[in-house]
């Protein structure tokens, strides 16, 4: 397996972002999180090899970014990210 996806499978901190610096939506996720004090694995796919992009995106079936995972779990992307906090899922999934 690819060192990036290693990388955010062995990490400390609950959640690791696949992003890119002009997605606004990865902006926007890690906002998110930094409001709510939560750490987090931020990985530059721009500077990432081509086959770190190829093997992440076989694994979530997603061609686009941000791909969030919370505890190696892929949860997609902002929009699903914003869903669970909306729903007081996200803190539940962050405590388990």
């Amino acid at each position: 397996m690819n060192t990036a996806v290693q990388q955010a499978e062995g990490a400390d901190a609950p959640v690791t972002i696949y992003s890119t610096p002009v997605c606004p939506y990865c902006v926007r996720a890690k906002q998110l999180l930094q409001r709510k004090g939560v750490a987090y694995n931020d990985i530059d796919l721009s500077r990432q090899p081509e086959e770190a992009r190829i093997e992440l995106m076989q694994k979530t079936k997603q061609r686009t970014v941000p791909q969030i995972f919370v505890k190696d779990t892929f949860i997609g992307g902002f929009d699903q990210l914003y869903a669970l906090e909306q729903r007081g899922e996200l803190d539940k999934m962050l405590a388990e």
